[in-house]
């Protein structure tokens, strides 16, 4: 059994399994129908609309109804052809053409087009959702024939194939999500009226199709029997809300569900039924804490002496065992371990004496206060809460006062956007293998998620050229030069200090013995299509 370190005793244990419900347990029966699969897991989902998901539940439900032109190989790092049977590109990686597959079908048995691949992308780059960055940088689409479709890209980018694997690229029925309320023109972020339809319908070509989803509750799929590839051996999944780890453990070996989702490791080793598999792998997810100087009154505090100051406060060793107890590892810059650019990045020490002094040659002589608002989630099995407390003792060593906030996630996101949080604790997983989704979403470049949320009115202040440079150049590049470019970003996200990856957890894969084919995917988390039951 795996034990955490003196800083996570019983106490603490005690604490967390006491603050959480253990949630809805289902039913036994229902799990054991040889043909219906119950999932348990605490469910994120921010919407049911491709072009506008994005969590990690999301990514399990899009890859299951809406397939893409390519998809991530078994080995994690591979595409291979999806709803797309072949595509060309030219030298320059700005012309992407792509045949789409005979006899492809839609779940209502209509024809997948290129039409229908067109206004999919289209809607996802007008509707400025979350999930519209993998359309930065298109400027024309078209249906060149019924099963031909042409993208051409303003500039070089040897990611956008990779980004095509993502879950949130599935392609949808236009027709039916048009009938729906969706609008693929410019107009759609202001008058696309589909976010509700998508709750209850689906518009997809994979194997499975939405049956109801009931929020903090259950989501249900069925099988699609137009699936054009190998139909899946479920009939029926069902995805039940079990907040925590203990619930999930505790329903997974009465028999109440096939597949817990987010049992941690130390939880895991406490099952002793002999009907449950659990296997310890590594995963590409992180946890992180982010600064905020743009948040109300944080300009001339969080300056970058005092953000790497608090940096070097943090005993990155006893985080991994206060968080996970060793079960993971450590990560330098916030591009997951084993992607490319990240071999020989220096993790991060602890130095609590440079960390004063950087503290007192800033002007910090008579202490900090600093506030800290999060989500109170528990996440890869690391609980949020408890990995604030560890960087609030750590920062008490430098004279540092951190306030802790846990907050619901709609509050959170709230006041992040609102007069800011100085500092937060969030997590990330890919949404397909390539390293330049990372700086895209967490450099401090124009345009990106953390730059919008570090520097809220005053975003120029903190923009890197440098990194925005080496960005260009990565797209523009492939293989081994890519791969020492992004290395090089690595550096760049690493000196702004602004995003501090915590933990990269192994991933628990805890299942009834029965149950076969579960692994782990880096776009998709968990493949339904591919389980079957012996």
């Amino acid at each position: 059994m795996q034990h955490y370190g003196n800083l996570h005793g019983s106490f603490v244990r005690a604490c967390v399994v006491g603050a959480l419900s253990l949630g809805a347990i289902p039913a036994t029966g229902e799990a054991q129908e040889s043909k219906t699969l119950v999932v348990g897991r605490a469910m994120d989902f921010n919407s049911l609309d491709p072009s506008r998901s994005f969590c990690d539940t999301c990514q399990i439900y899009l890859s299951s109804v809406y397939d893409t032109l390519v998809a991530l190989g078994a080995d994690n790092q591979s595409l291979q052809p999806g709803l797309a049977e072949s595509w060309t590109v030219n030298d320059a990686q700005t012309e992407f053409e792509f045949t789409i597959r005979d006899g492809a079908k839609f779940a209502d048995g209509t024809s997948v087009e290129a039409s229908d691949v067109v206004w999919t992308f289209q809607r996802m780059k007008n509707l400025k959702g979350s999930p519209s960055f993998l359309m930065d940088g298109m400027i024309s689409i078209e249906a060149r024939d019924p099963r031909t479709v042409r993208i051409s890209l303003e500039s070089s980018n040897s990611e956008f194939l990779n980004k095509l694997s993502a879950p949130y690229a599935g392609i949808m029925n236009a027709e039916v999500a048009a009938a729906g309320g969706a609008i693929a023109d410019e107009t759609a972020a202001e008058q696309d009226q589909a976010e509700n339809w998508f709750l209850s319908n689906s518009a997809g070509s994979g194997p499975f199709k939405l049956v109801s989803y009931s929020p903090e509750a259950e989501l249900r799929l069925a099988r699609n029997d137009e699936y054009w590839g190998e139909k899946p051996y479920f009939a029926e999944v069902v995805i039940s809300q079990i907040q925590n780890a203990v619930g999930q453990a505790q329903a997974l070996e009465s028999g109440a569900i096939d597949v817990a989702m987010q049992v941690d490791a130390d939880t895991a080793a406490s099952i002793r039924s002999d009907d449950v598999t659990v296997e310890i792998v590594p995963s590409y997810n992180f946890l992180y804490i982010a600064f905020a100087p743009g948040a109300k009154g944080m300009a001339d505090v969080l300056t970058p002496e005092v953000r790497e100051a608090l940096t070097l406060a943090i005993n990155y060793d006893e985080m991994l065992e206060f968080t996970v107890g060793g079960n993971g590892a450590k990560q330098a810059a916030p591009i997951p371990n084993g992607f490319p650019g990240t071999a020989n990045l220096p993790l991060r020490e602890q130095n609590v004496e440079k960390a004063k002094q950087m503290l007192a040659d800033a002007g910090v002589n008579d202490g900090l206060s600093i506030m800290a608002g999060y989500p109170n989630d528990n996440v890869y099995g690391v609980d949020i809460n408890i990995m604030m407390q560890k960087v609030q003792q750590d920062l008490k060593a430098i004279n540092v006062d951190l306030e802790l906030r846990p907050l619901t996630y709609a509050v959170w996101r709230e006041e992040l956007y609102g007069d800011g949080l100085p500092m937060t604790g969030l997590y990330f997983a890919p949404d397909y293998y390539g390293a330049g989704q990372y700086p895209a979403y967490f450099a401090m470049m124009p345009g990106t998620t953390w730059l919008a949320r570090s520097g809220l009115e005053d975003q120029e202040a903190l923009v890197n050229p440098a990194a925005a440079d080496l960005y260009k150049q990565a797209l523009a590049s492939s293989g081994d030069e890519a791969e020492a470019i992004y290395e090089k970003i690595g550096l760049e996200m690493m000196k702004d200090n602004m995003i501090i990856p915590m933990v990269s957890p192994n991933l628990v894969l805890a299942y009834r013995n029965d149950i076969k084919g579960v692994r782990y995917s880096a776009c998709c988390n968990l493949p339904l299509a591919e389980l079957t039951r012996d």
